[in-house]
C-alpha cells in the first residue's frame, strides 16, 4: 500500500509534510517551521506521530521541533554534522543511513551547499525525496555556507534518481524561479508551458510542490548545466558544470 502524503503550508511561503503508513499507522513528519498547522492537520486526521525528519538547521524549519516532540512524544532524526544547531537529535544520521518507516525505509543524502550539513530523505519504494531548500521546484536554495561546486555535487545526486520521483521542498517560491529561469532559458517550451501553469496555481491559491523530478529535469536550469543551448545563451560552451552552476546561482543571486 503506497505512502499517504500531506503538504503542510507554515509560516508565510514554508511547506511542511506529513507522510502516513496506512498499514502500521506509522506518520513522519518532515521539518516543522510551525507545530501549530501539523498539529492541526494530525488531529483532522487521527494520526500520532513516529518520527520527525529535520532537513537542515535554519530555523524556519525547526522552530516548531521540540514543541510538536513534547505534544506527540515523537523522536527526532537529523544530521550528525548538523547537530549542534539543532534540536536535540534521538538519531543522528549521515549519507547512505535508512531510517526503518512503515513497510519500507528513507535513505538519508547529504546534499550539502545551501547549508553545510544539509541532508535529504528519499523514500524509494514510494519514489518520494524530500528535498527541503537543496533542490527546490524550480530552483534551488542560495549559498549560504557551502560553495557552488558542492551545491551542483549535491543537485547531481538528486537528479540521478529516478524521474517519477516526486520532489518535495520547503518553499513556495516556484513563480518567482519560473521568471528567472526564462531568463536562462527564454526558448524552452516546456519551460515556458509550466511558467504558465505556476502563474494559473498561484492565481488560484494552488501550492505548485511537490513537483516531479521530471519536470525539474526538463524545466529548472539548477539542473540544465549541461544543456547545449542554455551554455550558449550564457557563453559557457567550454566551461565545467560546476562553473556554469555557479553562474546561474549568481545570476538569481541579483535577480
Amino acid at each position: 500500500m503506497p505512502l499517504t502524503l500531506v503538504t503542510i503550508p507554515c509560516l508565510s511561503d514554508n511547506y511542511a509534510y506529513l507522510l502516513h503508513d496506512e498499514a502500521s499507522g506509522a506518520t513522519v513528519v518532515v521539518d516543522v517551521p510551525e507545530a501549530a498547522p501539523l498539529l492541526g492537520a494530525l488531529r483532522d486526521r487521527g494520526w500520532g506521530v513516529d518520527l520527525i525528519l529535520i532537513t537542515h538547521h535554519h530555523d524556519d524549519h525547526i522552530a516548531g521541533v521540540d514543541e510538536l516532540r513534547a505534544a506527540t512524544g515523537a523522536k527526532v532524526v537529523g544530521a550528525a554534522a548538523d547537530a549542534h544547531r539543532l534540536p536535540a537529535l534521538d538519531h543522528a544520521v549521515t549519507e547512505g543511513d535508512r531510517i526503518a518507516f512503515g513497510g519500507e525505509e528513507a535513505q538519508v543524502i547529504d546534499v550539502s551547499g545551501h547549508t553545510l550539513g544539509h541532508i535529504a530523505f528519499y523514500f524509494a519504494a514510494s519514489r518520494i525525496v524530500f528535498t527541503a531548500d537543496s533542490l527546490m521546484a524550480l530552483g534551488c536554495g542560495r549559498l549560504f555556507e557551502g560553495t557552488g561546486a558542492q551545491m551542483w555535487q549535491s543537485l547531481a545526486k538528486l537528479a540521478a534518481l529516478p524521474p517519477e520521483t516526486l520532489v518535495c521542498s520547503g518553499h513556495e517560491y516556484t513563480a518567482s524561479n519560473a521568471r528567472f529561469a526564462l531568463t536562462i532559458e527564454p526558448d524552452n517550451s516546456a519551460l515556458i508551458s509550466r511558467a504558465g501553469e505556476v502563474e494559473r496555481a498561484r492565481a488560484e491559491g494552488r501550492p505548485t510542490v511537490p513537483s516531479l523530478l521530471s519536470e525539474e529535469l526538463a524545466t529548472n536550469p539548477f539542473l540544465r548545466v549541461n544543456d547545449p543551448l542554455l551554455r550558449r545563451h550564457l557563453r559557457m560552451e567550454g566551461a565545467s558544470d560546476a562553473e556554469v552552476f555557479s553562474e546561474v546561482r549568481a545570476r538569481k543571486d541579483r535577480f
